[in-house]
């Protein structure tokens, strides 16, 4: 089982640059940065976290951008949005993004997504809340003919191109779409048309039986599980956990990091080099 990292990349974190050249010396597989474009001073919709969202939420870098400092200075490193927020954004705008950074970091690329939870921040993109799932489909789908094909078109209620021409190609084909979410309608999507589920670790996750769930949908769908990846997003830094996710079969372990200063990032990441071992 591979362990990777995640964290807010805000402007007040420790550096994307430094932060990815400490873990890939140490040993971590991956580095997977979240987003929010912004967030309206309304706060009409509640945070799933709690009553106070945090202040990293606001002052988030993009990713695309924190992730391409974090491949400038590593070779091996992968590196993952979690999540970008498909549904707020311009599709073949995105796929370029995507094509660019996993093109330029020879194939490092995880593309992690979701639909979001923030009505008036989606809305003032334009996204209509009760459409997301349905406009994400279309993106991936679209995004994944950009990608392969030479000349690519899409034609959906939600996406719509006639043949054109997008380069440079990404390395992989496509780069894993990964996508969040725990319900039953995620599980269905991730066997429709994504490549690996990102579950978050909450409620006391139990993999086996997360496991067995995604197993139940991927039959139901003519799905090989091979194909598909499953990290656990916000994994416990607990070496009895990891261990249980290994021999589950879990793929990879993405522990947190706070949005906080230099020294104290470093000192936590010390702190998790140990769980490491045996992986």
């Amino acid at each position: 089982m591979k362990i990777g990292v995640l964290i807010f990349a805000t402007d007040y974190t420790i550096q994307m640059d430094e932060l990815a050249k400490v873990l890939e010396d140490r040993g971590f597989e991956s580095l997977f940065i979240p987003e929010h474009t912004h967030i309206p001073a309304s706060r009409e919709s509640a945070w799933p976290g709690g009553a106070d969202l945090p202040k990293e939420y606001s002052h988030t870098y993009d990713p695309f951008v924190g992730l391409s400092f974090a491949a400038a200075v590593t070779k091996n490193l992968k590196l993952g949005t979690g999540i970008c927020l498909l549904p707020q954004r311009d599709t073949i705008t995105t796929a370029k993004s995507v094509a660019s950074l996993d093109r330029m970091s020879n194939g490092r690329f995880l593309f992690g997504i979701g639909g979001g939870w923030n009505v008036e921040e989606m809305r003032q993109h334009g996204t209509k809340y009760d459409e997301r799932f349905a406009k994400m489909k279309e993106q991936v789908l679209a995004m994944k003919k950009l990608w392969s094909e030479e000349e690519a078109e899409f034609h959906g209620e939600h996406v719509n191109f006639d043949a054109t021409w997008q380069h440079p190609k990404p390395v992989q084909t496509p780069p894993p779409v990964i996508l969040g979410g725990e319900t039953d309608y995620t599980l269905r999507r991730v066997v429709d048309y994504c490549e690996g589920w990102l579950p978050r670790a909450r409620h006391g996750f139990d993999a086996a039986e997360n496991l067995a769930r995604l197993k139940r949908f991927a039959d139901e769908a003519g799905r090989d599980m091979a194909t598909l990846s499953v990290s656990i997003f916000g994994a416990r830094a607990d070496k009895a956990t990891l261990d249980g996710y290994q021999a589950a079969g879990i793929d990879r372990s993405i522990l947190a990091l706070p949005p906080a200063s230099r020294d104290k990032v470093l000192t936590i990441v010390d702190s998790y080099t140990h769980l490491l071992e045996n992986r």
